[in-house]
């Protein structure tokens, strides 16, 4: 197996747990550094940092990512997304991938599925093949002088929003408003961003603008639509193709009667376990 393709398998596992555990704000005002790919693995329809309550909702999304190569041809990926929320905030997010990396030994599509519970304090993550359930505590604000999870994602998204200014007045970012419509029966409000990366900072011979669209619902508070346009990775669009206002059933957001539970968050890759924080009952 290369480099690369150990790459593919590290980012699909760790990235996945990551924005499960609701600090996707963290990768700033453009999105993730990875772009494309995290759009593609579903999770721009996570709404990071923040509990939702008293707004139950089913879900079914759709992300693409078309990329041409110098010779004209070109590469298609694509991820299909459920999504479930309950009105006490709980959620889960079922992502299968496909032409995303050897997520499978047969290369086959590969669905992962995480479940958020603020109510009991834990993330798990469910492995359908091995029936394990990898279960770790929500990491909230230490008491040991230190800070940690909600800390620490609030002081990254301080120092972003600080990097946003500076490169709004150095006139590399520019944000507009682009009114409302309504999206799946929901009304959506959408905002455009156009960043510049100026010639030669990444050894590109002329400047390179990165255009997205993200349209988001006021109402439920999560991602309905977005487009995003980087000459380095091609054009990546996400649509959520229907929406349920309906209570989700108690069970979406338990580990399954058959399942072993773990604790700790599961090792990119799939190789077992690495610690986490103490088991959660």
């Amino acid at each position: 197996m290369n480099s690369k393709m150990k790459t593919c398998l590290v980012l699909s596992g760790a990235l996945l747990f990551s924005a499960v555990a609701m600090e996707a704000q963290r990768y700033g005002p453009d999105g993730p550094p990875f772009g494309a790919p995290m759009e593609l693995m579903g999770f721009e329809g996570m709404h990071g940092g923040k509990v939702i309550k008293g707004a139950a909702f089913s879900a079914t999304a759709t992300s693409e990512t078309t990329e041409t190569l110098q010779d004209g041809s070109a590469i298609h990926r694509s991820s299909q997304v459920t999504m479930y929320r309950d009105s006490q905030g709980r959620s889960r997010h079922e992502v299968t991938l496909s032409g995303v990396g050897p997520l499978t030994a047969s290369g086959a599509p590969k669905t992962m599925i995480s479940i958020s519970d603020p109510v009991a304090g834990v993330h798990i993550m469910l492995d359908n093949d091995k029936k394990v359930a990898h279960k770790s505590a929500i990491r909230q604000p230490g008491g040991n002088g230190s800070s940690t999870g909600t800390d620490s994602a609030a002081n990254f998204e301080s120092r972003m929003q600080e990097r946003e200014q500076k490169d709004i007045a150095a006139g590399l970012l520019k944000k507009e408003s682009l009114g409302t419509q309504t999206i799946s029966g929901l009304v959506a409000e959408g905002t455009r961003t156009t960043r510049t990366i100026p010639a030669g900072q990444i050894g590109n011979e002329k400047a390179l603008q990165i255009v997205s669209e993200r349209w988001v619902s006021t109402d439920l508070q999560i991602l309905l639509k977005s487009t995003r346009t980087d000459p380095r990775t091609g054009t990546t669009t996400y649509t959520v193709t229907s929406v349920q206002r309906t209570e989700p059933a108690a069970s979406l957001f338990t580990v399954p009667a058959d399942y072993t539970v773990q604790a700790g968050d599961p090792e990119p890759g799939g190789r077992g376990g690495r610690p986490g924080p103490p088991p959660v009952d």
